[in-house]
């Protein structure tokens, strides 16, 4: 690339990388929002979550395309070639957990019609607002291109899981102990299990800020939360 086609180029990756970040704002907004509508009982929040999830697929898809069109005009390389895929990556990562906001708030449509379970539902807001805000440190650090701060929320990914597993016990013995709350439970439980696929895109986020910065992958599993029995999975 000659001078001016070299910075028309770098514009251009700032420009995407902005849109990037704005997706991911309106992300994080869709999951704080969706915790809220199952901890207040919000029926209209819920159906706003709901209601904006088409625009984050519109954004995913632009951002994509405008990917794939500097890749085939640009032809970049090195740091610039993985920042372009990088931007993809994000997006696509960012309308699944916009997905998984969604889910949230058509649960909390069901939940809101159930009798209120506020211990229950308390523990899965304090799990949201750690989602949210190991999301909001993933996107800072891309935002940054601050490796260090990625590495953080990487290796922190045993902390949601240890929520979750509360979680899933805590419910557990809800319904064991009252069967008419099997069907409100049901539906906090696949609320908690949506919040820990989210702070695992969180970590996914991670993962591309490695890739776009170093070249390599992140080496080794991520951490997991090992449960009574000390045996963990990975990721």
């Amino acid at each position: 690339m000659n001078e001016h086609t070299l910075k028309f180029f770098g514009e251009e990756l700032a420009q995407l990388k902005g849109e990037v970040a704005r997706m991911g704002g309106l992300v994080e907004a869709q999951v704080a929002d969706a915790v809220a509508a199952v901890a207040d009982r919000d029926v209209g929040i819920a159906q706003a979550v709901i209601g904006r999830d088409e625009k984050i697929d519109a954004l995913q898809r632009e951002i994509e395309k405008k990917a794939i069109r500097m890749i085939a005009l640009r032809q970049p390389v090195a740091q610039d070639l993985r920042r372009t895929v990088g931007a993809m990556k994000m997006s696509i990562n960012l309308e699944r957990t916009g997905d998984y906001a969604k889910n949230i708030a058509k649960r909390a449509l069901v939940i809101a019609e159930a009798d209120p379970m506020t211990p229950l539902t308390r523990s899965v807001e304090r799990m949201g607002k750690l989602v949210v805000l190991r999301l909001r440190d993933a996107l800072d650090a891309y935002t940054s291109g601050d490796l260090d701060r990625a590495m953080e929320v990487w290796n922190a990914d045993e902390e949601v899981d240890e929520h979750y597993n509360s979680m899933f016990r805590e419910l557990l013995t809800y319904m064991m102990s009252d069967p008419r709350t099997i069907s409100a439970c049901a539906h906090l439980l696949f609320v908690a299990k949506n919040l820990e696929r989210i702070g695992d895109y969180a970590t996914g986020v991670a993962e591309i800020i490695h890739y776009e910065v170093t070249g390599d992958d992140i080496e080794g599993d991520r951490p997991k939360w090992k449960g009574v029995g000390g045996e963990g999975t990975a990721a």
